[in-house]
């Protein structure tokens, strides 16, 4: 039998997972890091804690295995994106902390830049929107903030990676400085057609080129080996790269163009495989690199991020604390047959794709004396649901591609009443496959492509199987009636805050 092994980099946690030739879990091993809250609306993390807990976990998951570092064949890694670090590649010092994705520190400078350059300009270059949650504004807050750090970087002696970079240094000993073009594709900074870093934009942000890893595909080569002092202590080849949610969409075997998936998870994020085809937003809708294998060219995704899914189900058990946990909810959700008219619009910080407004705050709309803790229950998980189908009819729109199933992941997914609604409002079926960790088996598959375990994607398709579906039942009429709604709701939201 022949392995593969999966290091798994999220925001909240990391974990190794062991594969075996035909993508089964094997062992893993899970670790939990600490969220650093400097100031509001600022999030970090400790480099090191990462790279200490990813070496616990290899270890650990390689001895429940009973195998060692020479038995794995690859290493695939996936990441949280965005999360910026800064460090010396040549002493290992490290400048910050991490940024993480969610901080808003490069706001200021965004509000700033939107001035001066017209938003189609920024589309048309990185396939991306002015917005702090990608990684440009939060390098440029470190070089104008941390003493000394510019100097440093314009002599060639720092390093802005996000965590697949930071990792896969760690991991070869130093040896390779990289990252994937998934991930280089969420800089801000990379050209989406020529898939390298872009002069223009370097210049916008004032970033040196110097600063930043080389861009390689996210399979189909070996980056370089792990070093023998570390966690494998053996040689292995470091061979694939993917962003956390273009992983979701390798591991669910989404390779054509029309296949997409959702990631039910803190957030929500629907992508669609585009092909070959650079498809351009009018949605509000971002154009991502979803892989590239090798010399080919890459395949590329729309995507559409929602801010607010598990977390509201939390909300609701540690704010509100009407129920106990999420099952409670899912039972009481279950025990009503519809929402009683109300709707929840989870516009905690403004509202994401389509939408992208800042000034938008959340609203419970629809409220009789009528409703109760169930029909409450039930407006927490169709939100999260009405929101993807925004983001769904976005992308169909967008790519002119028809889309036919939606391939689903993550926590919430084993809510049966949101998955039920779900394929009701979309009016396709929704699929769950057989292993749900799919991100870590999207790292896995990409490693294992590079180093002969897969011989091609046809094969990996083969191995995805389905384990639950949802069909439609829902009438036309009362489907449409009930996004007339939701629509309603997410107008009340807007203009809550406005400048004074």
């Amino acid at each position: 039998m022949k392995y593969i092994g999966a290091l798994d980099q999220g925001t909240t946690s990391t974990r190794f997972i062991v594969f075996d030739e035909t993508g089964t879990i094997v062992s893993s091993h899970q670790l939990e890091h600490q969220q650093i809250f400097p100031q509001p609306g600022w999030v970090e993390h400790d480099p090191w804690e990462i790279w200490d807990n990813s070496s616990e976990c290899i270890s650990k998951a390689l001895k429940a295995a009973n195998l060692k570092g020479s038995d794995i064949k690859g290493i695939g890694i996936t990441n949280q994106r965005e999360t910026i670090v800064a460090w010396n590649p040549k002493t290992g010092k490290v400048w910050h902390n991490a940024i993480v994705w969610q901080d808003l520190r490069g706001a200021e400078l965004i509000e700033q830049l939107k001035k001066e350059v017209e938003a189609s300009y920024l589309q048309k270059k990185s396939g991306l929107i002015f917005s702090p949650y990608f990684a440009a504004s939060k390098i440029s807050w470190l070089l104008a903030h941390v003493e000394g750090l510019r100097d440093e970087a314009e002599k060639g002696d720092v390093v802005f990676g996000t965590i697949d970079t930071w990792l896969t240094w760690n991991l070869t000993g130093g040896k390779a400085l990289v990252t994937d073009v998934t991930n280089a594709s969420r800089y801000l900074l990379m050209n989406i057609e020529t898939c390298q870093w872009d002069d223009e934009l370097l210049e916008l942000f004032n970033i040196p080129r110097c600063a930043l890893p080389a861009i390689v595909p996210s399979s189909g080569t070996v980056y370089a080996n792990t070093t023998p002092s570390g966690p494998l202590r053996a040689e292995v080849p470091v061979c694939g790269i993917l962003g956390d949610q273009q992983a979701a969409l390798f591991g669910q075997a989404c390779f054509s163009e029309g296949l997409g998936k959702s990631t039910y998870g803190t957030g929500c994020f629907l992508l669609v495989n585009t092909g070959h085809k650079l498809v351009t937003s009018e949605q509000g809708l971002l154009t991502t690199v979803a892989y590239q294998l090798g010399d080919e060219p890459p395949f590329y995704a729309l995507e559409g991020s929602i801010a607010v899914a598990g977390s509201l189900v939390q909300w609701a058990r540690d704010n509100l604390k009407i129920v106990s946990n999420p099952q409670e909810l899912d039972k009481l959700a279950s025990s009503v047959p519809d929402c009683g008219g109300v709707y929840i619009v989870p516009a905690f910080s403004g509202l994401f794709a389509p939408y992208w407004r800042s000034d938008a705050r959340g609203v419970i709309a629809g409220l009789t004396g009528f409703a109760t803790r169930a029909h409450l229950s039930r407006a927490i998980l169709e939100a999260t649901a009405f929101q993807a189908h925004d983001i769904f009819k976005g992308m169909e729109q967008d790519s002119g591609i028809k889309m036919t199933t939606l391939k689903v992941d993550g926590g919430l997914t084993n809510s049966t009443p949101l998955m039920e609604f779900q394929a009701d409002l979309l009016g396709i079926p929704v699929i769950r496959p057989k292993v749900v960790e799919t991100t870590a088996l999207g790292a896995a598959y990409a490693a294992g492509l590079s180093v002969g375990i897969w011989k091609d994607l046809d094969q990996l398709s083969a191995y995805w199987q389905e384990e639950k579906r949802w069909e439609p039942k829902m009438d036309d009429e009362v489907r449409q009636q009930k996004i007339r709604f939701w629509k309603k709701a997410v107008n009340r939201t807007l203009d809550w805050v406005t400048e004074e």
